[in-house]
């Protein structure tokens, strides 16, 4: 099959183009190719690649910088996914777009389903859904792929900002009370990339088992790398303050593509275990 991943430099899209470049043709391309929010750009490329399948990871993934600038947001995130979305259907190409749980309020009180009505609250939230939206009106084959809390080998994320405070002397505070998922990129990938070969077309939630607090993320990894006793002080989202307001409640349930597929994320807790054991963290306390 060819695929073409956007996103390539991306933490996602460069693992995805790793893993799938084994069994298909696969290009992989960023913004140093031609950026999504150029219509004529975006339809050259892609016609140019004769794709059979676009896995689409290119985004603005910075939530605050979203929130300080969500005209921005919505001309990558929305617009720019639009015209990935037509550039597909002028190939004929099916088209797998990343998506995230920001799309929900957080008011619910058990996991969110796929098909859970949607109410973003913020702008990322929304240009994320937006998104969505402008692949179910292109294309009548696609994947919308929705995950949240990711963190990946050489990124930016959560668990890198947490053992980088710890070990610069720094003290923790982290909220008890936003939820959801902590995902392993490297298992996001795996479950992508068997879920693009099924042609079982559809929303799929892919995300690690289980759900923690930013505190329980936090305190595990913590625990794990070899820093039990750095204390954490707990605090609220309203004590916190920032930009972006995130659903407090953020949980996915992997129903469709785990009760319908077989295509199962390990716990959390064990995908955090790998990621360190492979950045060999706890050698170094």
């Amino acid at each position: 099959m060819r695929v073409m991943i956007t996103g390539a430099l991306g933490r996602l899209g460069g693992r995805l183009v790793e893993l799938m470049r084994a069994t298909h043709d696969v290009t992989g391309v960023d913004i140093d190719e031609f950026d999504i929010t150029d219509p004529a750009a975006t339809m050259q490329a892609v016609r140019e690649a004769a794709p059979e399948l676009v896995i689409h990871c290119a985004a603005m993934t910075d939530v605050d910088g979203c929130a300080r600038n969500p005209d921005l947001a919505m001309r990558v995130n929305a617009y720019g996914t639009g015209n990935i979305a037509l550039a597909c259907q002028a190939v004929g190409a099916a088209m797998a777009y990343i998506s995230s749980n920001e799309v929900f309020d957080g008011q619910k009180a058990t996991p969110y389903l796929e098909y859970d009505p949607t109410n973003p609250i913020n702008p990322y939230g929304y240009s994320k859904w937006a998104g969505e939206q402008a692949v179910r009106d292109a294309l009548a084959r696609f994947y919308i792929v929705r995950t949240s809390w990711l963190f990946a080998h050489g990124g930016r994320n959560f668990v890198q900002a947490i053992l980088s405070r710890v070990r610069a002397g720094e003290s923790l505070r982290v909220v008890t009370d936003e939820v959801a998922a902590p995902t392993y990129n490297d298992d996001l990938a795996d479950a992508i990339s068997a879920l693009v070969q099924t042609g079982r077309y559809g929303v799929y939630h892919l995300v690690n088992e289980g759900s923690a607090s930013r505190y329980d993320f936090a305190r595990y990894v913590l625990d794990t790398a070899g820093y039990a006793s750095t204390p954490i002080e707990p605090i609220t989202l309203a004590e916190f303050g920032r930009p972006s307001q995130p659903p407090p409640y953020g949980t996915l349930r992997n129903f469709a593509a785990a009760e319908l597929l077989g295509i199962r994320l390990r716990p959390w807790e064990a995908a955090v275990d790998a990621f360190l054991a492979r950045e060999a963290v706890g050698e170094t306390k």
